[in-house]
């Protein structure tokens, strides 16, 4: 059960689509609108993505990885640029068919806030803006970019059952 104030965050969110598929951005924007966000606006391309963002200032994006010219980690590298770009803080769900676990540290080490697997449920969808909307992290900078602070991590080894190996707890 959704609180009436993540139900109104998500009805007053702003998010922008940046998808070179149009039957992809279609399908996100139907997933959106399901979850309550009204103020959707899409992108066909990185250049246009970075454009919009700049005209709109949008509370969150949804980038894809796979774009011709100019693809999703070249994106989030000229995104979060602080020096270059005006707006390197806007949170960024990936959401692509690529799930390669070299791409998903990529995404993270690039700054992408959440990561997501295509075909997507709009369940799984809801609990990446929830999880922006209800723990959002401060930037910081690494390098020449700024990154979404790391989750906290905490490891756990049972003394008493063998049977079980460590626990990685991610907050």
């Amino acid at each position: 059960m959704q609180s009436n104030k993540i139900v109104r965050q998500l009805e007053t969110l702003k998010v922008l689509i940046v998808d070179d598929e149009h039957t992809m951005r279609k399908v996100t924007r139907s997933l959106l609108q399901v979850i309550g966000v009204k103020a959707i606006f899409e992108a066909n391309d990185g250049a246009s993505g970075l454009e919009a963002i700049c005209n709109l200032l949008p509370d969150l994006v949804i980038l894809d990885w796979a774009m011709p010219s100019m693809n999703g980690p070249d994106f989030m590298r000229k995104l979060r640029s602080p020096g270059n770009f005006p707006l390197p803080d806007v949170p960024v769900i990936m959401l692509t068919a690529h799930g390669e676990r070299s791409r998903v540290i990529e995404a993270v080490n690039l700054g992408v806030n959440e990561f997501l697997l295509k075909p997507v449920s709009s369940k799984a969808l809801r609990e990446r803006l929830i999880s922006i909307l209800a723990k959002p992290r401060r930037m910081v900078r690494k390098g020449d970019q700024y990154v979404p602070e790391p989750r906290q991590m905490a490891s756990y080894k049972p003394e008493n059952d063998p049977g079980l190996s460590e626990i990685v707890l991610v907050n």
